[in-house]
């Protein structure tokens, strides 16, 4: 901000010599003794100065607003990255928490902080130079200064209170219509489609008539400041008047010099006040980015190497969620030696998946232990937890591109021979050979153009090209026909092959593999492990 400031100050050092030229003409125009042409010339010298000034503050300005939002932006997308799956929501909102919310501080960083300053330095500075030629013409600067803030708080506290709800509704409106047309097709089946557009009509409506109340307060807090400007110049113009139709007292020159300071003194006012109003929209957008910001950063142990082998251990594992009505996970206990593979079972809900969380640092347990090669995983970094693993889930998500770039996301360094190793082994190059262009010909955003079996194969590769020693399942056969789920449990099996490994499913097929079962949804038996372990 020191940069911005001090170009704005040097700007209204300008003004201050421009309207003491400017008073000598026209003192000189009025008949008194003045100044002539080396004013007029010196006038617009600073005429120009202030206009180089000001771009430059403005440069300066954009520049500090466009730094600071690029660091909010990079801590946020890193914490969005580090919460994964535990953030609950929506694609939508989190779009619109990372563009409009972070945009929408544009205003406090590049606007508001260098007004705040400008607004007491410069008018303090003003007034400091109009005390010396008529300190009542100053007393006045001040006290009407004075009164502007409160005027601006009284609105102000509304116009936060308004700018929240805003911000709340758009969040809400673009959540729900980026989920409506990601829906568009189900929509549609189901003749839903004109219901949908006419609730996102009601939302838009509501949202129009959101920002209507904040821009009706922001218009409140400008009428004050224009009275109070009005007033100081209708009562400076009296006053010097009536000095300079006595001709007797007071010198033309600073009189005009008091009445030409005025707009000087309420512009940096002016602009506190419109980037006031921008401030409390930027704290009704930072409402929510605030506790995300505020999240202690992640610490913990790094890995030096990522080990080849990997035993885990869950010792009266306890997992609840902030909010839900019962814990995810109770007393959850079993030992899982290196290389070995271990299929959860049970229900929806019975806490699968949330294991699976607590192995990949998504989750901390609310209570028990959770130890990988007898190192406690609460003191590892959950990104390491995630360099010693391999993840597959119920829905592969391929990105638009080819389908050996989709395969090598999960180690970009890899070597071609270890792209097409991988490709084979999950069985990819069955359904890529008879493709126009092979590993290279194009995916679709979210895998379009290939079947949920192909995708799956890809998200397999994945894993197999990733190499780690744990490798964590999450129903990998859901929605498979049966061909198809036979063609991924094979590919699966070999994957799975001198690894460790936890499944978890509902498949029989997937229940077949060799390896322990954990029934989460049977009662917990006396030994304090759920269910019954099957070699």
């Amino acid at each position: 901000m020191a940069l911005p400031v001090a170009l704005g100050l040097a700007a209204t050092l300008c003004q201050a010599g421009l309207a003491f030229l400017i008073g000598r003409i026209l003192a000189t125009l009025l008949g008194f003794a003045g100044g002539g042409w080396m004013e007029l010339g010196a006038a617009g010298v600073l005429v120009l100065a202030i206009a180089g000034l000001s771009v430059a503050q403005e440069m300066a300005q954009q520049r500090a607003g466009e730094v600071a939002r690029a660091r909010i932006r990079a801590t946020l997308f890193a914490r969005l990255l580090e919460l994964g799956p535990a953030d609950r929501r929506g694609v939508g909102e989190k779009a619109t928490l990372l563009v409009d919310r972070v945009e929408a501080l544009d205003g406090f960083f590049s606007r508001w902080l260098p007004a705040a300053m400008l607004a007491v330095l410069s008018p303090a500075l003003i007034a400091a130079l109009v005390w010396q030629a008529d300190w009542v013409s100053a007393l006045v600067l001040i006290a009407m200064g004075l009164l502007i803030p409160v005027a601006m708080a009284l609105t102000g506290i509304s116009a936060a209170r308004e700018s929240r709800r805003q911000f709340d509704v758009l969040g809400q409106l673009a959540g729900r219509f980026v989920d409506r047309l990601r829906g568009l097709s189900t929509l549609t089946l189901f003749n839903r489609a004109e219901d949908e557009a006419q609730a996102l009509g009601r939302a838009a409506e509501e949202f129009r008539w959101r920002t209507m109340r904040v821009l009706r307060v922001a218009f409140l807090s400008s009428a004050f400041l224009e009275l109070f400007s009005a007033f100081t110049l209708g009562y400076l113009a009296w006053r010097h008047g009536a000095l300079l139709i006595s001709r007797n007292t007071g010198d033309p020159t600073l009189s005009l010099f008091c009445i030409l300071m005025i707009p000087a003194f309420f512009a940096p006012l002016r602009a506190f006040s419109a980037a006031y109003h921008e401030a409390m929209s930027a704290r009704g957008a930072a409402a929510e980015l605030g506790p995300l910001m505020a999240a202690p950063a992640t610490d913990g142990l790094r890995l030096e190497e990522v080990p080849r082998r990997v035993a885990v251990v869950f010792n009266e594992v306890e997992l609840r969620y902030p909010g839900a009505p019962r814990p995810a996970l109770t007393r959850l206990t079993f030992a899982l030696a290196p290389g070995e593979t271990l299929l959860l079972a049970g229900p929806s809900g019975s806490g699968k998946s949330s294991a699976l969380s607590l192995l990949m640092g998504f989750a901390r347990p609310t209570s028990g232990r959770v130890a990988i090669n007898g190192q406690d995983v609460m003191r590892l970094r959950p990104d390491e937890l995630r360099r010693i693993s391999s993840y597959v889930g119920q829905r592969a998500h391929l990105f638009g591109g080819t389908l050996r770039d989709n395969i090598a996301l999960a180690r970009p360094e890899a070597r071609e021979a270890e792209i097409l190793r991988a490709a084979e082994a999950a069985r990819v190059m069955e359904f890529a050979a008879g493709l126009p262009q092979g590993l290279d010909s194009w995916v679709g955003e979210g895998g379009h153009g290939l079947s949920g079996g192909q995708a799956q194969r890809v998200a397999l590769a994945r894993a197999f090209l990733r190499d780690a020693p744990l490798v964590l399942l999450d129903e990998p056969t859901t929605s498979l026909d049966p061909g198809t789920e036979a063609e991924v449990v094979e590919a699966i099996r070999r994957l799975c092959m001198g690894r460790t490994a936890i499944i978890a499913t509902h498949s029989a097929a997937l229940l077949r593999l060799p390896g322990r079962i954990i029934d989460l949804g049977a009662r917990q038996g006396s030994d304090g492990e759920f269910g019954s372990h099957v070699g």
